[in-house]
């Protein structure tokens, strides 16, 4: 059995745990493996919920849990993030991200961490909106000489954008309707998982 740890429980972190425990049976045919979610580091509490015995306040606890080998960030932004996710790499912990800024400002560093402590720093779910283009990029594309990628790198604000040209409307209602959706974070001021 794999033991993961998630780090924010907002929409992302939440989807992530939602897709995890819905597919878990395909998962473990597909990987020969069991996923299992030992913790999800929130700074709320969610009582009466399937998910409550399992958040923690305390990053150590996941940092320092030998059982947990894979780390799944979702918190968004730098800090905590960023010092969260540099310990997890270097206590030997696989850590997957869909943190924009995250990759932007460390991505180099966090990548020679990986290596050094032999673990994976995954970074594809920050590109694209998690268009698997990364991989392909090393493998499929490793003996071509790409000279220019195009394409939309930010699915939320084409959305808005594509709502305010097309159909007329305001900021406001575009960002409201993307984050009925889920496209775009219901509070992204008030983000969750730090301690």
């Amino acid at each position: 059995m794999m033991n993961v740890a998630v780090m924010g429980y907002g929409t992302i972190g939440s989807g992530v745990v939602e897709i995890l425990e819905q597919n878990k049976d395909i998962i473990a045919r597909q990987t020969g493996d069991t996923v299992n979610v030992k913790y999800i580091l929130d700074l709320r509490e969610f009582p009466g919920t399937p998910i409550e015995k399992k958040i923690v306040h305390d990053f150590s606890v996941i940092e320092k849990d030998p059982e947990v080998s894979m780390v799944i960030e979702t918190m968004g932004g730098l800090n905590p993030a960023y010092p969260f996710v540099k310990a997890s790499l270097q206590a030997g912990k696989h850590v997957a991200t869909s943190n924009k800024a995250l990759v932007a400002a460390y991505g180099t560093e966090l990548l020679k961490i990986a290596e050094e402590n032999q673990v994976n720093f995954l970074f594809e779910a920050s590109v694209g909106g998690g268009i698997p283009i990364i991989r392909p990029l090393y493998t499929s594309l490793a003996g071509e000489q790409i000279e220019e990628i195009t394409g939309i790198l930010n699915g939320t604000t084409n959305y808005i954008l594509t709502k305010m040209d097309k159909a007329g409307e305001t900021f406001e209602e575009a960002l409201s309707k993307a984050q009925e959706l889920g496209y775009a974070e219901r509070n992204p001021g008030g983000r969750c998982g730090r301690t």
